[in-house]
């Protein structure tokens, strides 16, 4: 068994598999999943798991180099859009390292993640409550 790190299979998996510039959405649990992109359904109910929770996850064991986040979650749900900035901010600082936000529309975000490895979905309802992680490299 697993001791310290992810405990979820496939998300560990996908972790471990990434490289650099590979991206991974997490989502919210609304978010459409193109067919043609692995799923890893995280959803238990409405809320769990949180949407914070699963990017301290992914954060926590991935390097990220930038991510992209839809222009509309600032305006319609701007705690949460605060406190992934505030996250990231940390984690840049932690790595001495700058991650790179981008904004786009939310209709091209739904488009940009047939790109992704994987679409993690959670629980999350607050709308917008949508990322993608671009991987980057520990050296």
């Amino acid at each position: 068994m697993n001791k310290h790190g992810l405990l979820h299979p496939e998300l560990a998996q996908l972790v471990t598999q990434i490289g650099h510039t590979d991206e991974l959405t997490v989502c919210d649990a609304g978010l459409p999943i193109p067919n043609s992109v692995s799923r890893i359904d995280l959803a238990l109910t409405q809320g769990v798991p949180s949407f914070m929770q699963t990017v301290e996850a992914v954060l926590a064991h991935t390097c990220i180099e930038s991510v992209v986040i839809a222009e509309e979650l600032a305006a319609v749900s701007p705690a949460l859009h605060q406190a992934l900035l505030a996250r990231l901010e940390q984690e840049s600082a932690a790595r001495q390292h700058p991650i790179t936000v981008t904004t786009i529309s939310h209709e091209a975000f739904k488009a940009r993640t047939v790109h992704s490895k994987a679409v993690v979905r959670t629980g999350e309802c607050t709308p917008y409550a949508n990322v993608i992680f671009q991987a980057g490299v520990t050296f």
